[in-house]
């Protein structure tokens, strides 16, 4: 009974032994090592640029390997752009179903990828392939991986910064862009991120929604960039270094892929120079189109050791400035160029600048014959920028508006119906239309108003144009009055002119008798420009019954009979 209970016992113990062996093989007989996958691709490239991987497989082993699937996954921020299948461009992940895999069987696969990422980034791509191996019921993998590195960026991004800044200093500086890639780049965002104590008042263009930092970029394509220009406030400590971060970068998936970081330092810099300019001997200087100014450049040293051999810098803004009456009798230009550049070996003053000394230079140039047709943009200014020993300044000078103002006295316009004869006859009522016309260029006025006197012999009939114009009359001393108030800038210019019409009644006495007789006096616009906060002025000189501002009237019947 015993011997038989053990027989039992012993056939258990080999039916489990043959089960687990059994799940055993099934398991462990085949080895994933006998397939052989690898990428071949370039080890250095170019942001941007589209390069091809090649997916190498290889079944080393004598099974044949079942219902076989290859996942390539490119490396991140990248674009899978083709292959030989027909996955869809721009998908982060390609997979491909194949035929099995026969012992002794190579393949490749090739997937064209186009690799974005910073300067020196190790950009990492995966291949695994999942497979079956014949009469096994248990799935392996196979998986490998290859780095390819972002040698360049064929991308600028550059600061454009002065070496140092005075305490408390207004600072203006641009962020340049440019972009040499083969391929067009799309949601572009610019970041910069601002050194402490800095403290950000406008930029051009403006920056994206309600950020004072950030800046949406359309698309931009080989050969194409930008500028963004920035003005701000910096503090710090003398000596202290402030560095500004910049970065652009792609927005794809909600994510910001970066592309290119530039940073740059400035630092605070003890004010060893004061540099200051006069125009036309004016600190605060109104300039207007056409005219010429006269600058002086002062600098003092404000440190305690003289300052030897500088060079002294300047830069017109080429919007307004005449670049072609650039004058200078001591400073280096060539023609046409709108830089000017004083050297210490021919300045004495810059040569050698001692403690608390001032140094001066100078510079005659004129503003454009501008008008209101070339300057779209309200509120112009003249910016000049001064550098001497890494410190530079920019003055910006405000230009006043170009406002043009006429009076005509007509018998023939399209206001009212005059009546009367011409020529005029002594006792006899003549009627005529006095027209005033103002053009404003790009500023905004305020207070704008225009004043005539009419002689004696000549009053209002009442008929104005338009009705509701603002108009008055002094019986006493003859004077009309036009209170015109506020006129926007662009608005009147070139073929629209804000106009008023008002009719006069002229009865010539017996004094006048062969002559032309006065209808109006020289009338005056006076009015305030609301940007610079001149007091604006122009003058039409007086009409008399000779009409020359119409051409319907002939020879004679300007004089009174």
């Amino acid at each position: 009974m015993f011997k038989h209970k053990f027989v039992v016992f012993l056939l258990v113990i080999f039916v489990v032994m043959g089960v687990a062996g059994f799940w055993y093989w099934q398991t462990n007989v085949y080895s994933k090592d006998v397939l052989k996958i690898e990428i071949l691709s370039d080890e250095a490239v170019d942001a941007g640029q589209e390069i091809e991987y090649l997916v190498k497989l290889k079944n080393n082993g004598n099974i044949r390997l079942e219902n076989p699937e290859l996942v390539f996954q490119p490396p991140e921020h990248s674009i899978l752009v083709g292959s030989t299948s027909s996955e869809t461009s721009g998908s982060l992940i390609a997979k491909k179903t194949m035929e099995d895999i026969y012992p002794g069987e190579e393949r490749t696969y090739s997937f064209r990828v186009r690799v974005f990422g910073r300067e020196n980034e190790n950009l990492v791509s995966q291949a695994l392939l999942s497979y079956q191996p014949k009469d096994l019921t248990r799935r392996y993998e196979s998986k490998t991986t290859f780095t390819t590195k972002i040698k360049s960026v064929p991308l600028t991004l550059e600061f454009d910064l002065p070496s140092k800044i005075e305490q408390s200093e207004d600072v203006d500086f641009s962020l340049n862009y440019f972009s040499n890639l083969d391929y067009p780049l799309e949601n572009l965002r610019i970041k910069i991120k601002y050194p402490s104590g800095f403290e950000f008042v406008s930029a051009s263009p403006k920056p994206f929604l309600d950020e004072t930092n950030e800046w949406k970029i359309s698309s931009l394509f080989q050969a194409n960039g930008g500028r963004i220009k920035i003005k701000g406030k910096i503090t710090g400590e003398q000596g202290e270094q402030k560095t500004f971060h910049a970065s652009i970068g792609v927005i794809k998936d909600g994510a910001y892929w970066v592309l290119k970081e530039t940073n740059q330092a400035v630092e605070i810099a003890e004010p060893s120079f004061y540099i200051s300019q006069l125009i036309n001997n004016s600190p605060n200087y109104i300039a207007k189109a056409g005219e010429l100014l006269h600058y002086e450049i002062f600098f003092k040293n404000m440190g305690q050791k003289p300052i030897t051999k500088k060079f002294l810098f300047l830069s017109l803004g080429e919007d307004f400035f005449d670049i072609s009456s650039l004058k200078s009798e001591t400073g280096e230009h060539g023609m046409g160029d709108n830089t000017i550049i004083w050297d210490w070996k021919t300045r004495p003053d810059l040569r050698f600048l001692d403690a608390n000394q001032e140094g001066k230079e100078e510079f005659w140039v004129k503003v454009k014959e501008i008008d209101s047709e070339s300057i779209k943009t309200k509120n112009p200014v003249l910016r000049n920028e001064i550098g001497l020993g890494g410190i530079k300044k920019i003055f910006e000078t405000k230009l006043n508006s170009q406002i043009e103002f006429s009076q005509k006295v007509l018998r023939e316009q399209e206001f009212f119906e005059n009546l009367g004869i011409l020529p005029p006859i002594i006792g006899e009522k003549t009627e005529y239309v006095v027209l005033w016309q103002i053009k404003n260029s790009w500023n905004n006025l305020s207070n704008v108003k225009v004043k005539a006197i009419l002689p004696q012999n000549v009053r209002l009939t009442g008929k104005i144009f338009p009705e509701n114009a603002s108009f008055t009359f002094d019986s006493e001393s003859k004077e009309v009055i036009w209170n015109v108030g506020e006129m926007e800038g662009l608005k009147y210019s070139g073929d629209n002119p804000l106009k008023l019409a008002f009719q006069i009644e002229f009865t010539p006495d017996p004094s006048l008798q062969g002559k032309t007789a006065v209808l109006i006096e020289e009338a005056e616009v006076m009015c305030q420009d609301v940007w610079t906060s001149a007091i604006l002025q122009e003058k039409s000189g007086l009409k008399n019954t000779a009409l020359q501002d119409d051409p319907t009237i002939i020879e004679g019947q300007g004089i009174v009979q």
